[in-house]
């Protein structure tokens, strides 16, 4: 599998590499990153081809983009693709809030919204985070932690990012989120370039494949796959203590996964090269987009997308019920 080969976004010209830089880690996700290794990481990425780079407001509550727009003052525009999201307002605050998922947080509180003016404020300031012009792609982020969200999201949060788009401001839009559900609406009654789905098609969980992905396929919207291992689990030692959902791994969900290792194991192939090259087999999916907190981990993100995977592992993992009869392999 070729992860520097380049695809389009939906209906787009916004071409993207097959392996993206996920930014949560580098806005503390779990432990901190100075923003001198943040900016070494992303600059690594880059010098080995890696061309799509996501981050949000919500990573560090603003680090993840400052670490960005840092690394990218001095880099040719044209020579990536830059990813953020709306949703979520900063704004200063006395103390950091409680958001034990990040690291060193600053003295900055957030409001979601999700209207119209909410949306153009978000945007301006990750522009000014960032030290860019304009976003590549721009995704409505987490509309599902509140149920109430989906109608603004659809009324005015949406159509103001299809103006964007209309004027170059953006080139191309869509959700992100972890929940699949909501989007199957969004791909109904939307104007969606691509979906950021997190952790729903993975090794461990590929509850959006039956209904969602199909759906996408059929309006032209592009998948980005988040979390490809599952926050942490499918790339850790599989110890009780590992990450699943940015929780604790749950027991039975510890043990399926080390059903899946033991599999690779049978065939001499690491469990993150299985986890990583699975999600972009699918039509749909434009991209996967691990996070990575440090040089050595883009590379050997870059080294799991190109490891040599035999048709026997994928098959002996479907015969096992590991993979679904409905979904592609490499």
């Amino acid at each position: 599998m070729d992860p520097l080969k380049t695809v389009k976004i939906g209906k787009t010209e916004v071409a993207v590499t097959r392996l993206g830089l996920g930014g949560a880690p580098l806005g503390g996700l779990f432990s901190d990153v100075s923003q001198d290794d943040a900016v070494a990481t992303i600059h690594r990425a880059l010098d080995l081809g890696v061309r799509l780079l996501d981050t949000a407001p919500q990573y560090g509550l603003g680090k993840s983009e400052r670490y960005f727009g840092q690394a990218l003052e001095d880099i040719p525009r044209s020579s990536f693709v830059l990813s953020t999201k709306v949703g979520r307002v900063l704004e200063a605050a006395e103390r950091p809030p409680d958001l034990p998922q990040f690291a060193n947080l600053p003295s900055v509180d957030f409001r979601w919204d999700f209207s119209r003016d909410g949306v153009l404020k978000a945007l301006e300031d990750s522009l000014e985070r960032l030290r860019l012009d304009h976003a590549d792609i721009v995704l409505i982020h987490d509309a599902d932690e509140q149920e109430e969200n989906l109608p603004r999201v659809l009324s005015e949060a949406m159509p103001a990012l299809v103006d964007l788009r209309a004027q170059g401001v953006v080139k191309a839009i869509g959700m992100g989120m972890d929940n699949w559900e909501p989007l199957m609406r969004l791909a109904e009654e939307g104007d969606f370039d691509c979906f950021l789905v997190a952790g729903r098609y993975t090794l461990l969980d590929q509850s959006a494949g039956p209904e969602l992905f199909p759906l996408c396929e059929k309006k032209g919207i592009s998948i980005i796959l988040g979390g490809p291992y599952n926050s942490g689990v499918l790339a850790s030692d599989l110890s009780p203590d590992a990450t699943y959902f940015y929780e604790r791994v749950p027991a039975e969900v510890l043990e399926r996964a080390r059903g899946i290792k033991s599999v690779c194991d049978r065939h001499g192939v690491p469990l993150k090269a299985a986890a990583l090259q699975f999600g972009l087999a699918h039509p749909v999916v434009a991209a996967t987009i691990p996070g990575a907190r440090s040089m050595s981990e883009v590379e050997e993100n870059l080294e799991m997308a190109r490891h040599s995977i035999p048709g026997a592992l994928w098959a002996e993992l479907r015969q096992e019920g590991f993979v679904p009869d409905y979904a592609p392999t490499p």
